[in-house]
């Protein structure tokens, strides 16, 4: 990654250009039934191809919001890139300032919908799965800078065939949430997409279901007006296990002659844009579909240990939802956990099946979805469905020992033993304690409770007292150096973050937004670029705090049900 001193190697808009490099609509097939000028903006259905070429659609008169530093820092672009006005113009939908190498047009994709192994079609508008995908997102730029492929997507940049009947459109609240959250999670060594832009309409409005201010309503209670924006996500691939899905049972439906030749294409084309470095091209066809199932499930596995070493709950955890390059995508229904609770679900659709301590359990029937969505590539090598089926069966023995690592790294502990970290589960939920707070005090190694007590969101009773006092004898006997705790403290600070996604803090600096105000999302990025370190007394008694009892069960910030 750049730093902040070497200077950029993109100055000028003109120069961006030149970075283009289409690898997606090179090597991959456009749905045939496509327009060609990409005026491509109502539902229908598409039967073939990997993608459909569609113009984004501009919002109006787009003002910029904030843009990553770090991410700008990575790719060797100038910071003042953001204020140009043709880099403006397309990172807020207007396609028409491409120039060449630039195609101008963009793409989105279909995909299938599974929840927790089982394949649904009933999100279709059409009844046949041929119409769910890309509704609103719509990639326009695929480029390498510093030698590293990224491919750049529009979120609300208008509608596509997938819309179903939707405005295309998101919302300047959704659009702030995506935006700093994926900052966050980068920060916080977590894979995930990226932030790269975040502008909004200052005339064109849409309207949305949310909830009066606060609301202690399940649903959404009212129907409000708000900015229309546009953020721009970037990684290296937007591949998703339900794409791959999408291909695989219109092979087993026959559903069209080349249907088991656009699954090879597209199983192919995701090995050569996220597993390049790990998977030797020389290898024949099968065996890197193998080893695809392999380092997928690697990555999986430890996705979602990361996700529950920091509080993370994806809230809607589909295949759809799940890149089969093994990074966080799609910010739509997360949260993170504040007061902990194994069940905690931000995303009132998404009942327990989807809670924190469930994630594991929808990875595994995710990763069971990708296995079976490969298969059909393998059918005629006994050996290597042998071996498929052998990774695929070991998904729960590589997801027990991710999170049993996780446990030892987040304790400090020189091994992971289940006793001690299900006794320490069984006390933070007696004692109500905020999951972040708790461990960034543990971390500093406290000799007695006292300091843990900061992080209760209840006064405990002597009997819980004593509970306590006994575990974490127990924890600082097992501490990998107990004769100098500074080293484990240290190590175990590098683990737990100091400061984490509060939604109660976050909500402001949407609303401040909507007014045309953006200074405290700038403050927020400034907060997230460094969650793990010690940061100003100030910023301590503003953002390192107990969630206020206001906010509990408060609709929009405690639970939504999107946040569109």
């Amino acid at each position: 990654m750049k730093n902040h001193f070497e200077p950029p190697t993109t100055k000028t808009f003109n120069e961006f250009l030149q970075r283009a490099d289409y690898s997606l609509m090179n090597s991959l097939q456009a749905d045939p039934q496509s327009s060609i000028d990409g005026n491509d903006h109502f539902h229908r259905q598409v039967f073939s191809g990997h993608y459909v070429p569609v113009t984004p659609t501009a919002i109006s008169e787009p003002e910029y919001v904030a843009h990553s530093k770090a991410l700008f820092n990575e790719l060797g672009l100038s910071h003042k890139l953001v204020l140009e006005e043709k880099f403006r113009r397309l990172f807020s939908g207007d396609i028409t300032v491409a120039g060449e190498p630039m195609i101008p047009m963009g793409w989105a994709t279909g995909y299938a919908l599974s929840i927790y192994g089982t394949e649904y079609i009933q999100q279709c508008p059409f009844g046949t799965g041929n119409g769910y995908g890309d509704g609103r997102a719509i990639s326009v730029f695929e480029g390498l800078f510093n030698g590293k492929r990224w491919e750049m997507q529009l979120k609300g940049g208008g509608p596509t065939p997938y819309c179903r009947g939707a405005d295309g459109r998101a919302v300047l609240r959704s659009s702030v949430r995506e935006f700093l959250a994926q900052d966050l999670m980068q920060a916080l060594g977590v894979p995930t997409s990226r932030s790269l832009t975040l502008y909004v309409s200052r005339s064109e409005k849409v309207y949305r279901p949310w909830y009066t201010q606060g609301s202690k309503s399940f649903d959404p209670d009212i129907l409000v007006e708000s900015p229309a924006a546009i953020t721009t996500r970037v990684a290296p691939s937007f591949l998703r296990v339900g794409q791959l899905e999408l291909f695989a049972r219109r092979v087993r439906s026959n559903a069209h002659q080349g249907a088991l030749n656009e699954l090879q294409m597209i199983v192919k084309h995701l090995i050569d844009r996220n597993y390049q470095q790990v998977i030797d091209p020389n290898l024949p066809f099968v065996d890197q579909v193998v080893e695809l199932a392999h380092f997928f499930r690697e990555r999986l596995t430890s996705l979602v240990a990361n996700w529950m070493r920091i509080g993370y709950c994806q809230g809607n955890f589909n295949s759809d939802n799940c890149a089969a390059g093994g990074f966080t995508l799609d910010y739509g229904p997360f949260g993170f956990c504040e007061l902990f609770d194994p069940k905690f679900q931000p995303w009132t659709g998404g009942g327990n099946h989807f809670s924190f301590f469930n994630q594991p359990i929808a990875a595994a029937a995710n990763y069971q979805m990708f296995s079976t969505a490969i298969r059909p590539l393998l059918s005629d090598n006994t050996k290597a469905l042998t071996r498929l089926d052998e990774i695929r069966d070991g998904f729960p023995e590589a997801m027990t020992h991710e999170i049993e690592a996780m446990w030892t790294k987040k304790l400090g502990v020189v091994n992971y033993e289940a006793e001690l970290v299900n006794e320490l589960l069984q006390l933070m939920v007696l004692s109500q304690v905020d999951y972040t707070i708790f461990f960034r005090k543990l971390s500093h190694i406290p000799d007695e409770l006292t300091p843990l007590k900061e992080s209760f969101y209840q006064p405990s009773s002597e009997q819980v007292d004593m509970k306590w006092h006994c575990w974490l004898q127990r924890w600082r006997d097992r501490i990998k150096n107990p004769d100098d705790p500074r080293v484990v403290s240290a190590e175990m600070k590098r683990i737990n973050p100091k400061y984490t996604w509060r939604e109660w803090l976050i909500a402001p600096a949407y609303e401040k937004a909507e007014q045309g105000d953006y200074s405290l999302i700038n403050e927020l990025q400034s907060l997230f670029s460094k969650p793990y370190d010690e940061q100003s007394l100030e910023t301590d008694r503003k953002y390192n705090l107990l969630k206020p009892k206001k906010f509990f069960n408060t609709g929009g910030i405690s639970h939504y049900s999107c946040s569109s």
